[in-house]
């Protein structure tokens, strides 16, 4: 009788400890911001291992999105979002579509008659696909222990960047706050809406232009984290505009451009990236020389300025917003330029459509 009780204990310690340890395993979330130039592109995997792929990138990096997917051994995108129609936003998600089974797939209702567009719905129509119109107000199907809700567009604008699909991403007391292509009248709305855009990691809007995340946005979500999906450029971004306003308020920065692609890994407690912050004067020389001396030049001959043909056909030209413009292939439009206009230079910089 005693070996039996004795039996019947160690049985009742043996089960007791097993749920115990289960218990103890800690599910994770991760968001991968992966580098693809000036471009953007971020993959989200849940603590189940469901997905969603935010953008691709542009046409030229379908082969670093498909191969970078791969990497992470999936083969299903259970939620597939193309924030707006730019190329260097959608220009990858043809090939994504064509490698990988697809759940479900948003995008804004915005009218688009370029060739890289025009390529994502062809795929998509080819897998007898359906697009869900992506828009503030939405709540997606997604993994049980996280939400993701869709803030953003809250109206209909002009330019197909404030259109772009925003994200809030919350998983236990962590969030994340994906912005695609949105400026300052997509943002003044959002804060419009009272939606708690508070969050820890913040994708800046627009690869960092100085008509995106402005001061007033930016307290508003008020982020310990912030990255910026951004690559080689003639644009000027990141800015340094948004750089200071990131800097005065001590927010951590992280750059594609000079990091490569970030991963942000979260408990539900507390956040761990796979880069330390990105600081300005990180890169110091580790010795001092002395300067060489500067040759002076040799003058060389002015050349007869080459009269240019005339250019009055070209006065003509008007672009009614800044979407036309990219459509056209001629974004930035600088003073001077055939079609450059006030209007669409919104910050009076000389730049329309940066």
């Amino acid at each position: 009788m005693k070996r039996l009780f004795l039996f019947a204990l160690m049985l009742i310690l043996v089960l007791s400890v097993v749920p115990v340890h289960a218990a103890t395993q800690t599910k994770s979330l991760k968001v991968h911001f992966i580098d693809v130039g000036q471009g953007a592109s971020q993959l989200i995997i849940g603590s189940t291992g469901k997905t969603i792929l935010i953008d691709a990138g542009n046409n030229s990096e379908e082969k670093t999105i498909v191969d970078y997917l791969k990497k992470q051994k999936i083969k299903k995108i259970d939620i597939l979002i193309g924030t707006h129609p730019d190329a260097n936003h959608v220009g990858g998600l043809d090939a994504v579509i064509s490698n990988f089974e697809i759940g479900k797939i948003y995008m804004p209702k915005v009218v688009s008659t370029t060739k890289t567009y025009e390529d994502v719905l062809t795929a998509i129509k080819k897998k007898n696909l359906k697009v869900t119109t992506a828009k503030a107000g939405l709540t997606l199907d997604w993994e049980k222990d996280a939400t993701v809700k869709m803030i953003a567009p809250v109206g209909t604008y002009d330019d197909a960047n404030d259109m772009s699909a925003v994200i809030k991403l919350t998983y236990g007391s962590t969030s994340f706050l994906l912005m695609g292509d949105v400026e300052s009248k997509s943002e003044n709305d959002i804060i419009k809406s009272k939606e708690n855009i508070k969050s820890d990691v913040l994708l800046i809007g627009h690869h960092g232009s100085k008509t995106s995340t402005s001061q007033k946005f930016l307290n508003a979500v008020n982020p310990k984290h912030a990255v910026i999906q951004v690559g080689k450029n003639s644009y000027g971004h990141p800015t340094s505009e948004v750089l200071k306003r990131l800097t005065d308020k001590k927010i951590k920065i992280y750059r594609n451009d000079k990091q490569g692609t970030i991963v942000f890994t979260t408990d539900g407690k507390t956040i761990t990236t796979s880069q330390n912050e990105w600081k300005a004067n990180a890169t110091k020389p580790t010795a001092t020389q002395a300067p060489k001396p500067t040759p002076k030049p040799t003058p060389k001959p002015t050349p007869k300025p080459t009269p240019k043909p005339s250019e009055k056909p070209q006065d003509n030209v008007v672009y009614a917003n800044c979407t036309a413009v990219r459509e056209a292939g001629k974004a930035p439009l600088y003073k001077g330029d055939a079609g450059y206009s006030t209007k669409l230079d919104r910050d009076g910089d000389g730049v329309a459509c940066e």
